[in-house]
């Protein structure tokens, strides 16, 4: 006497599968983004340099991270972050569509081959070099590969035990469905989109697609609709990370949409002879029964060739629709900015730390930037031959202190906020650096309003310097100019081909000035060339000059430590 399948824990084995390989593949992706990061970052923004490069750059990362959302993601941060270009962009996320199309054959071999044999190897082996802390990201990814092939298997079991191909009711409902209408179609395609923007993970669609049309009850033609939908609603993670970002982010996020609603958009006109070929290809006839161990190649196949054939009608007009995402997201208008506001960072872009790390260097780099361009406004207090400008001008670098101030708090507290991850070694180390170069930046933006008040004063204790101290003074800010531009270049430099004595020598020649005007001006002090007070405020002014020099080799050494 047969038994009827309990649909209940069935239905529970499966949300547990897919919920098993959402899982296993997010491991995968961290610990293999944790493993090459770096190397990801480099190749994402260097092999680029034209619409062909850029594709197969977007296609061997999304091979390698098994995640199109995560090399989306990342690439539009990349766009936020000033390193790639609107049309880079574009070509990358064209080829990470084709890269992520692997997954579709991974999962199809899933219903095809036996697993099992792989994974409780992996799960032995990946425990091994977890303990291994040398290995453990290695570890790692078998763990997620394991996680994945076991979701797999477990999907595959459950389909035979459900066994719906004789279960009439589930047979009669979809056969209910008119294959032959384009109306259908489009209801199963809007039915993929809304369950992948919901789950937020194209695989999971894919996977309830084969794993329907592998038992028989799903036709061909409706699992193809869903995975159409699928490849529209795995557009909406990097449009909801780009909400918050930059204009030029949110058009790339733009752009990967616009992509494949044009991919459906020509699919659905010749639908039923690009899906018989592609029937055709893998040996399957739709109009008849039987062959379901052939559907998920089908799937597969399908998926691939939806996405290499768009790619190839698009990949020559990267340049218009760079101009119609430029049309429907046009730049804002220059506003004054009221509200502090960091330039790279983009708290919702947030994905790995990859690229929270990526942004933060990116801020640093802005942050030295800013303070480089505040010790400019008091060598031109310095110069200020009209001493009423003098309030004016303090109070213009007060307030950029004041941001300095703001700047390094939210930094800081964004790398506290990566740190909460697991990171690699290499990565806590970027963060340690990050953190002590912000609190020395920050001291250098000190240093110049300190000056600045100092020059300020002049003015309100009716002062002023003398030629001579004026002359030595500008000296001063002359070796501090220097460092600030030695200090640039060594965040702007790889550590392996940082050279740091050039920092050191203007130190030295600092302390050595510093030494030489304090004996002096106590000596003009004495003899009474100047007023006490005169002597006071220049003895100030040097001894800030001389502790930015300081905060600068602390930089430096951050860099090379």
């Amino acid at each position: 006497m047969e038994t009827s399948p309990n649909y209940f824990m069935a239905a529970m084995k499966v949300l547990g599968a897919l919920g098993l390989l959402i899982y296993g593949m997010r491991m995968m992706s961290e610990a293999l983004q944790k493993m090459v990061g770096p190397q990801l970052r480099h190749i994402l923004a260097r092999m680029t340099s034209n619409r062909l490069t850029g594709m197969l750059t977007g296609t061997a990362v999304t091979c390698a991270v098994q995640s199109s959302s995560a090399t989306t993601v990342m690439t539009v941060s990349f766009v936020s972050a000033g390193l790639l270009t609107l049309g880079q962009a574009i070509s990358v996320i064209m080829g990470a569509n084709i890269g992520t199309t692997l997954t579709a054959w991974i999962m199809s071999l899933g219903y095809n081959v036996d697993l099992t044999a792989v994974v409780f190897p992996a799960f032995f082996i990946g425990m091994l070099l977890i303990y291994k802390k040398r290995h453990r990201y290695v570890g790692d990814f078998l763990f997620g590969v394991a996680f994945l092939f076991l979701s797999l298997v477990m999907l595959s079991t459950t389909g035979h035990e459900l066994d719906l191909e004789h279960n009439e009711d589930v047979v009669r409902f979809f056969a209910s469905f008119d294959t032959s209408s384009h109306w259908t179609i489009l209801i199963f395609l809007l039915i993929g989109t809304l369950i992948t923007c919901l789950v937020q993970s194209s695989a999971a669609v894919m996977a309830i697609t084969i794993l329907l049309c592998s038992t028989g009850v799903l036709p061909i033609y409706l699992g193809i609709a869903l995975v159409m939908g699928e490849n529209i609603g795995t557009t909406a993670t990097a449009n909801l990370a780009a909400l918050g970002a930059g204009t030029e982010a949110r058009r790339a996020a733009l752009a990967h949409l616009l992509f494949n609603v044009f991919g459906v958009f020509w699919v659905l006109i010749v639908f039923y002879p690009f899906v018989n070929m592609v029937c055709h290809l893998v040996g399957y006839d739709p109009s008849l029964s039987g062959q379901t161990e052939r559907l998920p190649v089908v799937l597969a196949m399908f998926h691939t060739c939806f996405n290499v054939t768009n790619t190839a009608l698009l990949i020559g007009f990267i340049p218009w629709m760079e101009r119609i995402v430029c049309w429907l997201l046009p730049s804002p208008k220059e506003i004054p900015q009221e509200k502090f506001r960091l330039q790279y960072i983009q708290a919702n872009l947030v994905q790995t730390p990859e690229i929270a790390v990526l942004q933060a260097q990116k801020e640093v780099k802005a942050f030295a930037t800013r303070v480089h361009s505040m010790f400019a406004m008091v060598s031109k207090m310095l110069d200020e031959t009209d001493s009423k400008n003098l309030p004016e001008q303090y109070a213009q670098v007060e307030n950029q202190e004041n941001l300095t101030d703001q700047t390094e708090i939210a930094i800081a507290r964004y790398l506290e906020h990566v740190s909460d991850d697991h990171l690699s070694d290499e990565t806590k180390a970027k963060i340690r650096e990050m953190l002590r170069i912000v609190g020395e930046l920050e001291s250098i933006g000190d240093s110049c309003r300190n000056m600045a008040r100092t020059l300020s004063r002049q003015e309100e204790l009716n002062l002023s310097f003398d030629k001579e101290n004026q002359t030595q003074m500008r000296a001063m800010m002359g070796l501090c100019e220097a460092a600030l531009g030695q200090m640039e270049v060594a965040l702007n430099s790889r550590r392996s081909t940082l050279d740091t004595r050039e920092t050191y020598r203007i130190e030295h020649e600092m302390n050595q000035m510093r030494q030489k005007l304090r004996t002096d001006n106590i000596a003009a002090v004495s003899d009474q060339r100047y007023d006490y007070a005169v002597g006071t405020l220049f003895d100030d002014f040097v001894g800030e000059c001389e502790k930015l020099g300081n905060y600068v080799v602390n930089v430096v050494q951050a860099r090379t430590a």
